[in-house]
C-alpha cells in the first residue's frame, strides 16, 4: 500500500466507532479501480528500492521472493518482469486490490488474500520477504515484523517512512530527543488530539507515525547484517544524512 499524489492527511472524520483497520480497508476497496493511477508513482522511491532488491536478488542467487501487503502487485509485477526465473508471490487484505491487480495482468493465485501478521506460509518458505509503505498504516508493525522474519530464509527489505526527516531542522531535532526518551508517542497523541494516529485523505485512510529505525532493532536480532539507503535525496544538514531522507530501505541479510 502506497500514498496517493498531491494528497495531504486531515484530522477528525471516520466515524464513530469505526475502527481504524476497517477504516483503512473500506478506503482501500473504495479506491481499488483508481490504486495504480493514484498510489503508484512511476519512478518514485519504492521504484528505487525495487531496482535495488532487483540487483541484489541477482546478486546472491536469491530463488524466491514474496512482498507483504502487495496492493494490487506493483511489486510483484516487478519482480516477474525482472528476475523471470524466481518465484514471485504476494499477500493482501483487501481483496478488491487483488482483483484489480488480476484484471490489470497479475497471475491468478500470485497473490494471496491474507494478513501480514498471519501469512499462511511455512518457515523459511522464501529467501527475501519485502514490504513497500504498510508499515506506516499498522499500529503495531511489530507482529508483522515477527511473521516476516518468520517465513524469511535470506533477506528482509522494508522500504518505508522515515519520521525524522520530516520538518526544518529543530522540529527534528527535538523530534529525535522525545523520541530517545520514550516521550514521541505521547506527544503525537497530544499533538493529533489524542489519537495515535492521523486520518488522511490520500494515504491509505489512516498513517501512523513510524520510521524503518523502529525496525532496526528488531531485525538486527535476525539479520546477520543489517544496513539502510537513502530512497530520495538528503538535503545538506549536521545530523546523520539518513535522517534528511524521508523514506529508507531497510537491509537484512543473513548469510548463506
Amino acid at each position: 500500500m502506497l500514498r496517493v499524489k498531491g494528497m495531504g492527511a486531515r484530522r477528525g472524520g471516520g466515524g464513530a466507532g469505526v475502527s481504524p483497520e476497517q477504516i483503512q480497508h473500506d478506503f482501500y476497496t473504495q479506491h481499488a479501480e483508481r490504486y495504480d493511477a493514484d498510489f503508484v508513482c512511476e519512478g518514485d522511491e519504492h521504484y528505487v528500492a525495487l531496482d535495488f532488491i532487483s540487483a541484489l536478488i541477482d546478486g546472491y542467487g536469491y530463488k524466491s521472493v514474496l512482498d507483504v501487503g502487495a496492493g494490487t502487485g506493483r511489486g510483484v509485477k516487478h519482480f516477474l518482469e525482472r528476475n523471470p526465473d524466481i518465484e514471485v508471490k504476494g499477500i493482501e487484505p483487501v481483496r478488491a486490490l487483488i482483483e484489480q491487480g488480476e484484471r490489470k495482468g497479475i497471475p491468478p493465485d500470485t497473490i494471496i488474500e491474507g494478513r501480514g501478521d498471519e501469512m499462511p506460509f511455512g518457515d523459511e518458505s522464501f529467501d527475501v520477504v519485502c514490504e513497500f509503505g504498510i508499515l506506516h498504516h499498522v499500529a503495531d508493525p511489530k507482529p508483522i515484523l515477527t511473521d516476516m522474519t518468520r517465513v524469511a530464509k535470506r533477506a528482509i527489505f522494508l522500504s518505508d517512512e522515515n519520521r525524522f526527516a520530516n520538518g526544518g531542522r529543530m522540529q527534528r531535532a527535538v523530534k529525535y530527543g522525545l523520541y530517545n526518551l520514550g516521550l514521541w508517542p505521547l506527544a503525537f497523541r497530544l499533538k493529533n488530539r489524542g489519537r495515535p494516529y492521523l486520518l488522511t485523505a490520500g494515504d491509505g485512510g489512516v498513517a501512523y507515525s513510524y520510521s524503518v529505525y523502529d525496525s532496526l532493532a528488531q531485525l538486527n536480532e535476525w539479520a546477520d547484517r543489517t544496513f539502510l539507503v537513502p530512497l530520495l535525496p538528503a538535503p545538506a544538514s549536521r545530523f546523520h544524512p539518513l535522517f534528511g531522507t524521508t523514506n529508507v530501505l531497510l537491509c537484512a541479510l543473513r548469510d548463506a
